[in-house]
């Protein structure tokens, strides 16, 4: 195959990786090519830490250029990203984490640093700040009987320009960013397991906010994007590219099954292309290790849906496969 001198990512990447997960990889972004090709749209989900690894870099750009029309994302993930944005140069980069001693840590908690692998994300200028911003956002709507999901308070913060300010690192390598410009739906499962989760619920707990329902809930996030892969798969399928496992996988996917077998919606097509970044180990029971056939058995994915899994680091392959989309 001729090697384009405009893309050199790709040009390398095809020449180099041939088998095994290598393969797996161009096999994959090629299919995902493919899925947009064919007029498809695409559910990117995220899970672990990819905002604090700075997957913002290469995501926020695929989202510009329409690659990606949804996201699924951990708490974690919707708030570390701007936690990025405004606090980058007030991270601290602990390379031999794994030689840490427990005086060690304690030693970073004293400094009112969270470490995340190798990285220490700051309490007062990312934690702190954010929570200020958003803590407004809540009571304005709570005083005014409004509610909004958590995606969407962090929409209205970023939109506001009250942050700008403080933005450490271009914005334009913020995936939040893209997406607050794009208004793209974004779905968080699992919101009350995070940073903001917990402030909200001490919040709540102080009274500064009256009612417990201001910031929508799970159930709500489901109802709203099975409306959502109803309205959007009148006109095309969507695919489902998952970034590690767990509930940012896990609660998405399985919207086919409850249109289909709860709301009788049997006219909604199946996911249209999968692919999952994993280095799950596929053993006793563990869905996020799971090989994506068993989704069929479960009306989340057909026979011939075109399937991929890369066994690999997914800060590692995520920005590859992107680039390959992107056609770097």
């Amino acid at each position: 195959m001729a090697q384009s001198t405009s893309a050199p990512v790709t040009a390398f990447l095809r020449h180099h990786y041939r088998h095994f997960n290598a393969a797996a990889l161009i096999d994959a972004a090629d299919g995902y090519i493919r899925h947009l090709d064919q007029g498809g749209k695409m559910m990117v989900t995220l899970a672990g830490a990819m905002s604090t690894a700075e997957l913002g870099i290469s995501l926020a750009e695929m989202i510009r250029q329409d690659k990606v029309h949804m996201i699924t994302c951990t708490g974690a993930n919707l708030e570390e990203d701007i936690y990025n944005l405004v606090a980058h140069d007030h991270y601290a980069r602990v390379p031999n984490y794994r030689d840490l001693t427990p005086e060690d840590e304690q030693k970073l908690l004293d400094q009112h640093f969270n470490r995340v692998t190798d990285t220490c994300i700051p309490e007062a200028e990312a934690i702190r700040r954010i929570e200020k911003a958003v803590l407004e956002e809540w009571q304005a709507a709570d005083r005014a009987g409004e509610r909004y999901f958590p995606h969407e308070f962090m929409y209205r913060i970023l939109n506001s320009g009250k942050l700008k300010e403080f933005y450490q690192i271009d914005p334009k390598d913020s995936w939040m960013v893209a997406a607050a410009e794009k208004n793209i739906p974004i779905i968080v499962p699992g919101w009350e397991d995070s940073t903001n989760g917990n402030i909200y619920a001490g919040h709540c707990m102080e009274g500064d906010i009256k009612h417990v329902h201001t910031v929508r809930s799970g159930i709500e996030y489901m109802m709203y994007l099975a409306d959502l892969y109803t309205a959007m798969t009148k006109a095309s399928t969507i695919g489902f590219f998952q970034i590690g496992g767990g509930i940012a996988g896990d609660f998405p996917i399985c919207v086919v099954p409850m249109l289909h077998q709860d709301l009788q919606r049997t006219e909604v097509p199946l996911w249209g292309y999968f692919c999952q970044i994993s280095d799950s180990t596929t053993s006793y029971g563990s869905y996020s290790g799971a090989v994506p056939n068993e989704k069929i058995t479960w009306g989340k994915l057909a026979i011939d849906t075109p399937k991929y899994i890369i066994e690999s680091d997914a800060s590692i392959v995520a920005p590859l496969v992107f680039a390959i989309v992107l056609g770097q």
